[in-house]
């Protein structure tokens, strides 16, 4: 059963009903009803990411990941990271408090930057360590290109291998995200704690039940790979 039911997303966000039912469709069909996890949602707020803020595809994405956290955890929040060159700011997107609320925090943040991973993942590390929480972390890592901080996130990625957090890429555009792709390869982890999916120029045309079984594709066998190797228990 999941945390949040159908009748309390109904009473708090009707808007995230379908979401809510397309996500327990996908989680279904790769064994996951029933699994727990803390969703983070991190979003790419460089320069080149003006136009999928401003046409509302960001704020999709965000109620995308309400929609898989209700299954996962149970306070209907998604702690959410907005970066570029630094990290902007850390806000809660709350289950029935979503609506414009992408572009409610995005328009008080000013200037866009480039696009560095590492001080965002770090973001993320910080908040989950904190929390205190036994559960695994499962995070939403949406960008449309590649880091300047290769290195740094290559470096981190292995580094934090040995914790119970999963990162799930997404791409936004036409990138061809070669350093996305060349993570799942990455030698020196534990295990492997990432994937990725690239979503296209339009990823708000992406059927969401086609979306989430992107985001949980590898989600599974780190689980398995996870509990065999001692990262989670």
């Amino acid at each position: 059963m999941s945390p949040i039911s159908l009748e309390k997303v109904t009473a708090t966000a009707p808007d995230l009903v379908n979401l809510y039912k397309s996500a327990g469709v996908s989680l279904g069909k790769h064994r996951l009803l029933g699994v727990r996890a803390a969703v983070y949602l991190v979003l790419d707020r460089s320069g080149s990411m003006k136009d999928f803020y401003r046409d509302g595809t960001v704020q999709h994405l965000a109620e995308q990941a309400l929609g898989l956290a209700a299954h996962f955890d149970d306070d209907g929040v998604v702690p959410t990271i907005f970066f570029s060159t630094d990290v902007h700011t850390r806000a809660d997107l709350a289950l029935g408090a979503h609506r414009g609320r992408i572009a409610e925090i995005h328009d008080t943040l000013g200037h866009m930057g480039k696009t560095f991973y590492a001080k965002a993942m770090r973001a993320v590390l910080d908040h989950y360590l904190a929390s205190g929480t036994k559960d695994p972390a499962f995070v939403i890592f949406q960008t449309d290109g590649a880091p300047k901080d290769k290195g740094a996130t290559a470096a981190l990625l292995t580094e934090v291998s040995t914790l119970p957090v999963f990162w799930q890429f997404i791409g936004f555009g036409d990138d061809p995200f070669t350093f996305l792709r060349r993570l799942d390869d990455l030698a020196g982890r534990a295990v492997d704690n990432a994937g990725f999916f690239p979503a296209g120029a339009d990823p708000r045309a992406v059927p969401s039940e086609e979306l989430y079984d992107a985001l949980m594709s590898e989600f599974p066998q780190w689980l398995n790979a996870a509990r065999a190797a001692g990262v989670l228990s």
